[in-house]
């Protein structure tokens, strides 16, 4: 019986067998013409193409299927920004499509304003991996922290969601509450209840301890050079000839620009290669260099990294590492060193795929091992004992020092919880630069 089901598939298997012919004659002609040239290599090309057609009739094959025969009716448009996310994100947690409408909010990002948690991730595991919490945002006052994993949100497991379609889950109307859920470790898991709000990004901030210069680098947007030329000048300007160094801290940095991190390295170095890339193709591949001019004239560096540390910021810290400018304190980085390129895709926003490696000076790949520190320090929290030490001072009947001057005034940082108790690892960068200083002025 014929029907008109039966009708528009014989129409389209017309139309498909009228479009498999003319690829075929267009490949037969232009393998025929590449024969004359180079009969060898034409012979290997045509067979190359022609199982590379052979796989494209296939998609199309089931493309057709699913869109006929499939339990729900599914727009075209989907099938196809499904099927792309699917092949890219096979490849490497880091190649993934985006839509138009994501593909402007990254842009945003960038710039250093965009709607959200505050959360820099990726999938792991078939899970939401977060790289990072990004300071003074929702989530990292929340307490999520660096190598959580987010396995449902609000209703819904991640498990089976592309990276995406769960950050899609996760962004929401300015002021509304998301809560998810978190495995911290093997066994523990516990829900977060975050309120969504616009991040305002504040790449730089400083701020000091005694002499020392402390700068925090959260990100590398379009604002961190020119944020860090800031930081640099203020303590220049409050400190004066007593500043003893600085202390450059990038830990749970998730990254962000290429050129800013080149541009964060030069800030520190006089001359040499800062980062070099390298692709499966020599034109993909390139060399950074720094120019002449340190904004610290070599006073002592301390940079801090740790787990949370990824991408550009392991390109700073591997920089100033290999052309020891600086002492790496912490714990050993992320170890993203793949470089994604994204490409516009005009009207359907872009893909973003990894095509090459980063490498350090000294032609270390940054990917999958990381920046080991110099000064390994774990995150630790110290606390007083409760029986002091015992001084002569503390003995019944001791003598005072009649002969000095009581000090009545106290600093306004003695009313300050100690820097020591607040966060371990950068108490022991404050104290390596001052042990510097005193070493030098001992040899003077």
């Amino acid at each position: 019986m014929f029907s008109p089901f039966s009708s528009y598939r014989m129409n389209r298997i017309s139309d498909i067998a009228l479009k498999s012919f003319a690829l075929f004659g267009i490949a037969f002609f232009g393998a025929l013409a590449l024969f004359f040239i180079n009969p060898t290599q034409s012979i290997s090309q045509s067979s190359t193409d022609d199982e590379t057609y052979r796989q494209l009739s296939l998609f199309g094959d089931a493309f057709q299927l699913i869109r006929d025969d499939y339990v729900e009716d599914i727009e075209d448009e989907t099938l196809i920004s499904n099927a792309i996310n699917g092949m890219l994100s096979s490849l490497d947690p880091h190649s993934s499509y985006l839509p138009d409408n994501d593909f402007k909010k990254m842009r945003e990002r960038t710039k250093g304003e965009f709607g959200g948690l505050g959360i820099e991730i990726t999938m792991e595991d078939g899970y939401v991996k977060v790289v990072s919490p990004i300071d003074d945002t929702p989530a990292a006052k929340a307490g999520i922290k660096a190598g959580d994993l987010i396995v449902r949100i609000e209703d819904d497991d991640v498990l089976g969601m592309t990276l995406s379609e769960a950050v899609a889950l996760m962004r929401g109307p300015v002021g509304s509450d998301i809560t998810v859920t978190v495995r911290r470790g093997p066994n523990n898991f516990f829900d977060v209840t975050i309120t969504r709000d616009v991040i305002k990004m504040r790449s730089v901030r400083h701020e000091s301890f005694d002499h020392v210069g402390y700068i925090r680098v959260t990100t590398f947007s379009e604002q961190t050079t020119p944020g860090l030329k800031k930081a640099i000048d203020a303590l220049r300007e409050e400190h004066g000839d007593a500043l003893d160094g600085i202390v450059l801290d990038l830990r749970n940095n998730p990254g962000g620009l290429l050129r800013e991190a080149i541009s964060v390295s030069d800030a520190f170095l006089e001359e040499g290669e800062i980062v070099s890339t390298r692709g499966r193709k020599d034109n993909q591949n390139s060399r950074h260099y720094a120019t002449s001019g340190d904004l610290l004239d070599g006073l002592p560096l301390v940079v801090l990294i740790n787990s949370g540390s990824a991408s550009a910021s392991e390109i700073v810290a591997g920089a100033l590492k290999d052309h020891q400018r600086a002492i790496i304190m912490g714990t050993r980085s992320f170890g993203k060193g793949s470089v994604p390129s994204i490409i516009p895709m005009p009207g359907h926003g872009a893909i973003r795929s990894t095509t090459e490696r980063y490498y350090t000076p000294s032609g270390v790949s940054i990917q999958s091992t990381g920046i080991e520190p110099d000064i390994e320090v774990e995150l630790a929290v110290v606390e007083d004992l409760e029986d002091g030490a015992v001084r002569e001072e503390d003995l019944r009947g001791a003598l005072d020092n009649s002969g000095e001057d009581d000090n009545e005034d106290t600093a306004e940082d003695d009313e300050k919880e100690p820097i020591n108790m607040r966060d371990y690892q950068l108490s022991r960068a404050i104290d390596l630069i001052q042990g510097v200083q005193i070493f030098k002025s001992l040899n003077q």
